[in-house]
């Protein structure tokens, strides 16, 4: 897995393709999709391991983002086109944006943008939406994990966000907004973490061709998974579950997906049933 941090312009596919040509590798996906205009942390999967895609989309993010009151677009952020603007931001104050903030921290529900790619009987909805098509969205269960407030220069709302995997931060600005009466829209987005990883680590675009430094950043696999329980294995349960057999795991066991590990390498996720790890994606171990 390679950290790179994605400068605001480029499209998350721009990143990938960009890796591809440096790297020499086909095989190449993300962990979670940057809009355009964001900047910050693609966790790429390369090779072989762009199985592990799966595992990796579900961890919690952290974002720095700007919200502007006063202003709604229909993308709930500075792509979109205006749909109204008001003065109602000057009576804002600090502590009103703290309790607004305060609402949103938590298990919550959140309507996803009309401009999303969230799906909707097949079709991604930025897509209905630029035919012209409006849809009623369900909400969605969403964690704001942690919302702080570090700057508040009226009419613009800097704050820090981790929050759960599809969380949409433009609709949290357009939330906010909306709580203090003046509407708002996302103007700035940085991904600084996926999970336990930094963008502090990450490789600019340019560093991609710098084999050095490429070296220095790579995440062997087993430490992309270290959200999962892992399994020591002996070798012959290594071979086994390179092979496609089951081994028995000594109790107590962990229940759920699992990484299962011989001398510090991936050998394979496994489901872990009744006892055992059952592979389902298996790393030849050398």
């Amino acid at each position: 897995m390679l950290p790179v941090d994605k400068p605001a312009g480029p499209t998350s596919h721009d990143v990938v393709d960009a890796a591809r040509r440096a790297l020499g590798e086909r095989r190449i996906g993300h962990t979670g999709t940057l809009d355009p205009f964001a900047s910050g942390l693609l966790l790429l999967c390369v090779g072989k391991a762009t199985r592990l895609a799966e595992y990796l989309t579900g961890l919690p993010k952290a974002y720095e983002a700007v919200a502007r009151l006063g202003v709604r677009t229909d993308t709930d952020d500075l792509q979109g086109a205006v749909l109204a603007e008001t003065e109602a931001w000057r009576s804002v104050q600090e502590s009103d944006v703290l309790r607004a903030m305060e609402a949103l921290r938590g298990p919550t529900a959140q309507v996803p943008p009309q401009y999303s790619a969230k799906k909707v009987h097949g079709v991604a909805m930025h897509r209905r939406a630029r035919r012209g098509e409006t849809v009623r969205l369900e909400p969605v269960r969403i964690v704001v994990h942690a919302l702080e407030l570090t700057e508040f220069s009226a009419p613009d709302v800097r704050f820090r966000v981790r929050c759960s995997s599809g969380t949409y931060v433009r609709a949290l600005a357009r939330d906010l907004g909306e709580s203090l009466g003046a509407g708002a829209h996302l103007t700035m987005l940085r991904r600084t973490a996926v999970g336990p990883f930094g963008v502090e680590r990450a490789l600019s675009l340019d560093e991609l061709t710098d084999p050095e430094r490429v070296a220095e950043a790579w995440i062997d696999p087993l430490a992309a998974l270290t959200h999962l329980p892992v399994v020591e294995v002996a070798a012959a349960d290594a071979r086994a579950l390179t092979n496609g057999r089951p081994v028995r795991v000594a109790e107590p066991s962990p229940q759920g997906p699992a990484a299962a590990a011989h001398e510090k390498a991936l050998v394979a996720v496994c489901d872990v049933q009744g006892g055992f790890l059952r592979p389902r994606k298996v790393f030849v171990h050398d």
